[in-house]
């Protein structure tokens, strides 16, 4: 545990709240001292203690540790990334791209598209998600609820949730495309 996250943490809560040192000592019924020391990472907490915090601070034990982040788990190697593949691994496959993507709020893949091959022979939506998409290399359609729209190179398509779409890839070379998911606010 990293004391000196843990006290900035319980500091971004505790000023959200618009409460003082003594205010929050008095309300969670810990010492101001304990809290000043908890805020600058000199002391290490019990769990009895971070349960009293969490109590009066109105949220789930766990989002005290939030960002708690190891710092070699916010780089991801070529070498060691995920494959995903889809329906058909000979034309499509999604390189994760996201450091520690089960932990982040957001989700970046690289799709490498081959040549007269299309995401899926029908069509894909995320209920809970939106999508950006960045043609990096080459040319691809994008089919969104049914019309198809031409990109080139450079090009961007936002795909709110719900919408149906699919990309393919009409020409002779493979192209890329990268994607940037994240969790939609609606």
């Amino acid at each position: 545990m990293n004391c000196r996250r843990l006290g900035q943490t319980v500091l971004s809560y505790r000023r959200k709240m618009e409460m003082t040192i003594r205010e929050f000592a008095e309300y969670s019924g810990l010492s101001t001292s304990l809290i000043s020391q908890i805020k600058r990472g000199q002391a290490n907490p019990s769990l009895s203690v971070l349960e009293l915090i969490a109590k009066a601070l109105n949220v789930p034990l766990y989002t005290l540790f939030i960002n708690d982040i190891d710092p070699n788990s916010l780089i991801s190697r070529k070498q060691d990334r995920k494959k995903v593949y889809r329906e058909n691994n000979d034309h499509i496959v999604y390189d994760v791209l996201t450091p520690d993507f089960m932990k982040a709020h957001i989700e970046l893949l690289m799709m490498d598209l081959n040549a007269r091959a299309s995401t899926t022979e029908s069509h894909y939506s995320h209920s809970d998600k939106e999508e950006i998409a960045i043609v990096m290399k080459g040319e691809v359609y994008v089919e969104l609820e049914g019309v198809e729209y031409f990109l080139n190179e450079g090009d961007v398509v936002r795909i709110p949730p719900n919408v149906r779409h699919r990309f393919i890839n009409k020409g002779d070379q493979a192209n890329h495309i990268l994607f940037v998911l994240t969790l939609a606010l609606v």
